[in-house]
């Protein structure tokens, strides 16, 4: 028929068995989400149960040869599975770029913001000039981790010669940013912007606050209702809804302290050396159970069934190499990272070596990939405290003294210079750069900027103590 054609296409898509993705994402999880991982496929598959005992040698072969069957079928779907699974890669060489770019993928980590950051990321969107864009990165620099102004437009006028006024119309901006009532100079401003963001500035809480903080805050509440002609009933209910606001509202960007960390590694000194271990006690050891293994062997059972009981055991059995599997992966990669940063070990973050992912992949036996994966949320207990075991892989310097330092030692030092420096007078990025080339540590000033910024520094003009 005419204007009607045929074509032919042919094309190639690589997609992961589901037991592929499963053992892959044993691999990734941190402990406690592979034990919830394991509660799940408990409760679906009834031929897998807990076992209170190790397993034996004899179970352990069996469970070996059982499986390799089953690897030998599976592995030629998959690639990058069967690099992990094998735990045998070799790798072609790469430019120093493409190792750059690689290495930059891996070991990339979204950090948690800064209220710093936050407040001027909504600067560089607001629609002002480059002038008020510096007076409000001055204010923010005064802006304490609470979200307090900790000086005044007045104090900064005084010390750099702007316009009070055009500080006080800024802080005016800056106070209508997120988080509310970010910018207050002291309580009674933060409580007063969030009842007027609420649309409550008629209202009994705003009077109260606005003329009653002091007796609010002993609970004087007949003594405020006096005042104000009202009961204490009422002025009680203000209160409540009062304390519903929030008095640091910069305190939402302010890291957990109780965040609880369960280290997957345990290294601790033995004599001069030092001894590693797994944290195997959150992950439940398996079996197969025996009364399935039993129902297979009865004749009278129908196909089905056995097809079913089957199917299983072959997933039960997948399940409990692959943790085992994942278990061996990260203990290899764990005695390779103490192996490399034994001086870490002895002195110390100022001792840490450059170390990157192929490094410990071609040391291993696994592609690249395997090692991001299995460091992926995972930390390691050492005697200079507890460490993300990514924290161990970073780029480094070539000192003038010919050793090799790493960017986490230089991230160090730079932090620790701002903390010695005159508030008055802080350093900049230039003197910074100065300090570490008499020091023997060559560095671009752009790169100082980076690492700065990755400590969540402020640059030297937003540090400045008036």
């Amino acid at each position: 028929m005419a204007g009607l054609s045929q074509t032919q296409s042919l094309s190639q898509s690589q997609v992961l068995a589901p037991q592929l993705q499963q053992s892959l994402q044993i691999l990734q999880v941190p402990m406690l989400e592979l034990r919830n991982l394991i509660q799940q496929e408990l409760q679906s598959n009834p031929t897998v149960e807990e076992d209170q005992m190790e397993p034996t040698i004899e179970d352990k072969q069996q469970e070996h040869e059982e499986f390799q069957e089953e690897f030998d079928r599976l592995a030629k779907l998959d690639e990058e599975w069967r690099d992990y699974m094998s735990q045998s890669q070799s790798y072609s060489g790469r430019s120093s770029e493409e190792e750059e770019r690689r290495q930059f993928f891996f070991d990339s980590i979204v950090g948690q913001q800064t209220l710093q950051q936050h407040l001027l990321e909504q600067v560089a969107s607001s629609d002002i000039n480059e002038t008020d864009r510096q007076l409000a990165e001055l204010i923010i620099g005064n802006i304490d981790d609470t979200g307090f102004l900790q000086t005044t437009p007045e104090e900064i006028s005084q010390n750099t010669g702007m316009e009070a006024a055009d500080l006080e119309r800024i802080l005016e901006l800056v106070q209508t940013f997120h988080p509310v009532g970010v910018g207050s100079r002291n309580l009674r401003e933060c409580l007063l912007i969030q009842l007027r963001r609420l649309g409550k500035e008629q209202s009994l809480e705003f009077r109260m606050v606005d003329k009653h903080l002091e007796d609010l805050g002993k609970r004087r509440f007949p003594e405020i209702a006096r005042r104000l002609g009202t009961t204490a009933e009422q002025v009680q209910r203000a209160a409540n809804f009062i304390g519903t606001l929030d008095p640091k509202p910069g305190q939402i960007f302010t890291p957990d302290p109780n965040n609880y960390v369960l280290p997957d590694v345990n290294v601790e000194r033995v004599g001069d050396d030092y001894q590693i271990t797994l944290n195997g006690e959150q992950i439940p050891h398996l079996r197969i159970s025996n009364t399935y293994k039993d129902l297979m062997s009865q004749e009278h059972r129908s196909n089905d069934v056995k097809d079913y009981i089957r199917d299983k055991i072959r997933s039960g059995k997948f399940l409990i190499k692959s943790i085992h599997q994942r278990q061996q992966t990260i203990s290899n990669i764990a005695h390779e990272i103490v192996a490399r940063q034994k001086d870490f070990l002895d002195y110390g973050p100022s001792a840490l070596k450059p170390l990157t992912m192929v490094q410990i992949a071609d040391a291993v036996g696994v592609h690249e990939t395997t090692v991001s994966r299995a460091i992926s949320g995972k930390y390691i207990q050492t005697p200079q405290g507890v460490f993300e075991m990514k924290y161990f892989f970073t780029p480094g310097y070539q000192t003038a003294g010919g050793e090799s330092l790493s960017n986490t030692s230089v991230k160090g030092t730079i932090a620790e210079l701002v903390k010695a420096e005159d508030g008055k007078s802080p350093l900049s990025d230039k003197e910074i750069v100065e300090i570490l080339e008499k020091r023997g540590i060559p560095i671009a000033r752009r790169t100082v900027a980076k690492y700065r910024n990755e400590l969540n520094i402020l640059p030297s003009n937003m540090r400045k103590k008036y």
